[in-house]
């Protein structure tokens, strides 16, 4: 089992910027990839960013349109969303997901972090 904790949300206003951290506990070694989801209210759940563990491998959404940036850090089991040029349409709950090795699904999630922009 893999154990997923966020943090960093928050209120920040349109053109800001947020950092979210995700720290990863319990059996480790078996993550192949980790991944930030975000679901904004009456919408579906849809993948931001993606980062593979080992090799650093990296996708992003269309519509990050390069203003987010995912990294990592081993030592630490913590992977990170860089988020600068915030606007409204990204207000959502974003989870933090993590893949095991030989899985084929993100099947660990952590309880989520509001991220609000005021319009």
């Amino acid at each position: 089992q893999v154990q997923l904790v966020e943090s960093g949300g928050g209120l920040v206003q349109a053109g800001g910027s947020l950092r979210l951290s995700c720290v990863a506990s319990g059996r480790t070694s078996y993550i192949y990839a980790m991944a930030w989801f975000r679901q904004a209210p009456g919408k579906e759940r849809e993948l931001v960013s993606s980062i593979r563990w080992n090799t650093g491998h990296t996708y992003y959404a269309d519509f990050v349109n390069g203003r987010f940036t995912i990294s990592k850090n081993n030592a630490k089991n913590t992977q990170y969303l860089q988020m600068n040029n915030l606007k409204p349409d990204d207000t959502a709950v974003y989870h933090c997901a993590a893949q095991s090795i030989g899985g084929t699904n993100y099947n660990y999630w952590g309880q989520g972090t509001q991220v609000t922009v005021p319009s």
